[in-house]
């Protein structure tokens, strides 16, 4: 089941979903009003400041079968901070790694229903060519740090990605009976990419 914008907010004042800081307000001010980052079933996350990708011409073959992402990522990659006076560009067919600006957390609780979520792009960005978090999406229950965004621009313009601009939606889904804890490798990412530190 997914959560209406009023169960997000029950959610985040019983500590079942975390989200530092919080989106802010809970509630438009007037019909008009675009600044409420809660749509009716999500609420809208926002860009850090940090974009990481690939280094250039790197000889790397990548085996899915070995997994290891983080550890492989970190030493094959540049990261690059971010400003509203010097947004990354963007360019069509080129893709970066980004994170949300927000810690989120899904605590497992022994008592009351457990939350996982998916994180989703925005429709106006995708019909500018922009496709944020396009392949898995799920938050698992149990997840803590800030969400990594995969980002690729099909788009024919260059994209400027600025930071504290709304980037995606986290949808919350109740989770039936209380699951063991599963740690990902990117369990307590504060960085781009998934890179712990």
């Amino acid at each position: 089941m997914i959560l209406s914008n009023i169960e997000i907010h029950r959610a985040l004042d019983d500590k079942r979903l975390v989200i530092q800081p919080e989106p802010l307000p809970r509630l438009p001010t007037n019909e008009k009003d675009s600044n409420c980052p809660y749509q009716t079933s999500s609420v809208d996350l926002r860009l850090g400041d940090e974009i990481s990708y690939f280094k250039s011409d790197l000889a790397l073959n990548i085996n899915l079968t070995r997994g290891g992402f983080a550890k492989l990522f970190g030493p094959n990659s540049e990261q690059r901070k971010i400003t509203t006076e010097q947004p990354y560009l963007l360019k069509p067919h080129h893709f970066v790694l980004g994170k949300t600006l927000e810690v989120i957390s899904l605590p497992i609780v022994s008592e009351g229903t457990c939350l996982a979520a998916r994180i989703e792009g925005k429709s106006s960005y995708a019909r500018c060519g922009l496709l944020i978090h396009f392949t898995a999406p799920t938050i698992h229950s149990g997840f803590s740090g800030t969400i990594t965004l995969e980002l690729i621009n099909l788009g024919p313009c260059d994209i400027a990605l600025v930071p504290g601009a709304p980037i995606c939606q986290l949808i919350i889904e109740e989770v039936r009976g209380v699951p063991f804890k599963n740690n990902s490798q990117f369990q307590g990412q504060l960085k781009a990419g998934g890179v712990l530190s």
